[in-house]
């Protein structure tokens, strides 16, 4: 969706564009739903690197930390 100006709204949809001031509110409710959904997914998606990361490093951590601990000998 965008807006410039003074300019309605513009909804681009499926390369198509529409006046989101003259839709059914039905439909503009939809729109907010779907900019709702956009915004938790990107929410999501950060929120799952931040815990890559992190694993990652506590997985650097315990790499470095097991360097003191003798492993079992491996099953033959």
């Amino acid at each position: 969706m965008t807006q410039s100006g003074d300019q309605s709204p513009v909804l681009t949809f499926e390369g198509k564009r529409y006046d989101l001031n003259t839709l059914p509110d039905d439909m503009k409710e939809l729109v907010r739903g779907l900019q709702v959904a956009d915004a938790q997914l990107r929410l999501h998606e950060d929120t799952l690197k931040v815990l890559a990361v992190g694993r990652q490093s506590m997985a650097l951590q315990l790499n470095e930390r097991l360097r003191t601990v003798e492993a079992l000998p491996d099953e033959s």
